[in-house]
């Protein structure tokens, strides 16, 4: 254990070692971006004599650690419990809570090129955090039995062209306003889709995840002693077209190309998008592979964290896009604490109530940034 921890602190500090490193490059483009917008005390406007805040940027929001601290456990827990909306959660903190969304908006007309680097800081920002949720979500789920690697690889491999092609087209050219409408169409399209899997019509053919889920459930309220190590996921047989595992004697089975496929434009949209990809994950895990809420979330972490590892680094390395390390630590300490936490809690939600938690989130998400992105206001609150 002690070889392992040491190896894994090893190769952090590496990666950090190699970000640290590019940050001449960063506050060189952050730093040309500032010097381009107008100077003043007007709105889309650099007033040199105001404080730092966000980015190192005069007039930039200025964020409250705490609170920063707080709301990433809230991301890490909503991920790590259902797979999915940790990147949105984290936009809805970054965007709103902390003002960032209307900073970078704010330049749109008269800074542009500093608008759109905001936008990507931003996109890169939630992506740390999903994509370090993800990592300890994977880990916790694998030792739970809860994790199909060869699913969670296969979507994986496929995530790494989408999580490199799409920060290499886009970077530098989306502007905040289109970013928030599409974030919340497809947000809203996926919650649409889930809501219509919980009807009867939409359980009927989901027998083997319901059997799965039911047995699991019976295991941990105690009704029938098992082995869980024992009756996790055991993987049968692997070959190019054809994986079978069991999960608390359920077999399962999935033809391996298809997740690779679905990996790569599931991946290329999030990465778009700036999030991690779970709220697209769930719908495919549930519908196309059958299986239950209660192997979703780690399969869908095993996913986002190559996904995320790859846009990190394109949109860091490749597009020299800066992030606001101060607030990024105190939200990893947070996405740290959130992401033990749900896993060990996640058990005793019922698999039902899982999907309506993801549907609830998916339609606040959705229909509060869909207004506010193409109709410049929102209905739901914040306002």
């Amino acid at each position: 254990m002690f070889k392992s921890r040491k190896g894994f602190l090893m190769l952090a500090l590496a990666v950090l070692a190699v970000f640290v490193c590019m940050e001449p490059a960063w506050a060189d483009r952050l730093q040309d971006a500032i010097n381009s917008a107008p100077k003043g005390a007007e709105p889309g406007m650099i007033n040199p004599d105001s404080p730092t805040g966000f980015l190192g940027i005069p007039g930039g929001p200025n964020i409250n650690l705490v609170l920063g601290f707080a709301w990433a456990v809230w991301v890490g827990w909503i991920f790590s419990t259902v797979g999915a909306f940790g990147g949105i959660m984290a936009g809805v903190g970054h965007i709103t809570i902390y003002g960032f969304g209307n900073f970078a908006s704010s330049f749109k007309k008269t800074a542009p090129v500093l608008n759109k680097l905001v936008t990507d800081s931003i996109r890169v920002s939630n992506q740390w955090l999903v994509g370090t949720s993800a990592g300890i979500s994977s880990y916790n789920y694998y030792k739970m039995g809860r994790l199909v690697l060869p699913l969670g690889l296969c979507l994986a491999c496929g995530s790494i062209a989408g999580s490199y092609l799409v920060p290499w087209l886009t970077a530098g050219k989306i502007s905040l306003k289109s970013y928030i409408g599409y974030f919340g169409l497809f947000v809203l399209f996926l919650g649409c889709y889930l809501l219509y899997e919980t009807s009867p019509k939409g359980q009927a053919s989901k027998k083997k995840a319901k059997e799965a889920a039911k047995a699991f459930e019976s295991s941990v309220k105690g009704e029938t002693k098992v082995d869980t190590a024992a009756m996790g996921v055991q993987v049968k047989n692997f070959s190019v077209t054809n994986c079978t595992f069991t999960f608390y004697g359920v077999e399962f089975s999935f033809n391996p190309v298809i997740p690779v496929c679905g990996g790569f434009v599931i991946a290329a949209l999030a990465s778009f998008l700036g999030v991690g990809g779970g709220f697209l994950l769930v719908p495919f895990l549930t519908s196309v592979a059958g299986l239950p809420m209660y192997l979703v979330a780690g399969t869908s972490a095993l996913a986002v964290l190559v996904g995320m590892t790859t846009s990190i680094f394109t949109y860091m390395v490749v597009k020299d896009t800066p992030i606001f390390w101060p607030l990024i630590g105190a939200e990893l300490l947070g996405i740290l604490v959130g992401s033990v936490i749900g896993p060990r809690t996640s058990k005793y939600i019922p698999d039902v109530w899982l999907k309506r938690i993801f549907i609830v989130l998916a339609f606040y998400v959705g229909i509060r940034y869909s207004t506010k992105g193409f109709f410049g206001l929102s209905i739901l609150p914040p306002f």
